[in-house]
């Protein structure tokens, strides 16, 4: 797997650079500034971009924009966006963008190993890796009378879950139901929210993220 690195922090960049490789990637790039991680995406094609949401020169959304900015030459590039806060604007313009793998995790993730790797390569393969904390923000965020008002809470706890990026056998497991249940409950869901059932995983995700992010 092909990796390209935004991280202005020396420390932590030369880090995600020991432990991706570590784990049988290949850092192609690792750069600290917005101008050359939109060179870097462009010109290497990574398989997965890990990306800091705030890079220099000022420190804003330089990450989050260079890497928009590639995806638009280059659909469906993956992008991980690493931030130290939950910061809802730019989860939400991550999503707008529903094509192709997304995550958004805060740094402390990035000390469990395990859950770093698996989000990196499910982001990879197109998949969606959305730390809980986003999720519970964009979903406290909605109007309780809205359509999301609807659903109960199993249902919203589902919700949460595919969020995540687990499948449905996985909810399953997490939440001690059957595959069954938790396909009636994903059907549910696309119904109260007005969403076309999918089987793609990950288009769906996207599909209720943006609609709960007000998309």
């Amino acid at each position: 797997m092909r990796v390209v690195i935004a991280e202005d922090l020396a420390l932590l960049r030369d880090g995600l650079i020991r432990l991706l490789q570590a784990h049988g990637c290949t850092v192609v790039a690792a750069v600290d500034n917005g101008p050359e991680l939109h060179t870097a995406l462009t010109q290497h094609r990574p398989d997965v971009a890990v990306v800091d949401v705030r890079l220099p020169p000022t420190f804003t959304d330089e990450g989050l924009q260079a890497a928009l900015a590639a995806r638009a030459h280059i659909p469906g590039l993956p992008i991980l966006v690493l931030s130290q806060h939950v910061e809802q604007l730019y989860a939400r313009e991550l999503l707008s963008d529903a094509t192709g793998g997304v995550g958004y995790l805060l740094k402390d993730r990035v000390f469990d190993i395990g859950q770093f790797i698996e989000a990196v390569r499910r982001v990879a393969a197109g998949g969606t890796a959305m730390d809980p904390a986003v999720i519970s923000q964009l979903l406290a965020r909605q109007d309780q009378s809205g359509p999301l008002a609807q659903l109960t809470p199993r249902e919203r706890e589902v919700l949460a879950e595919m969020a995540e990026g687990r499948s449905n056998s996985a909810i399953a497991a997490r939440l001690y139901i059957t595959d069954k249940a938790v396909s009636k409950h994903i059907n549910n869901i696309f119904t109260k929210l007005d969403l076309p059932p999918s089987s793609d995983d990950s288009r769906r995700v996207l599909a209720v993220l943006a609609y709960l992010n007000g998309q």
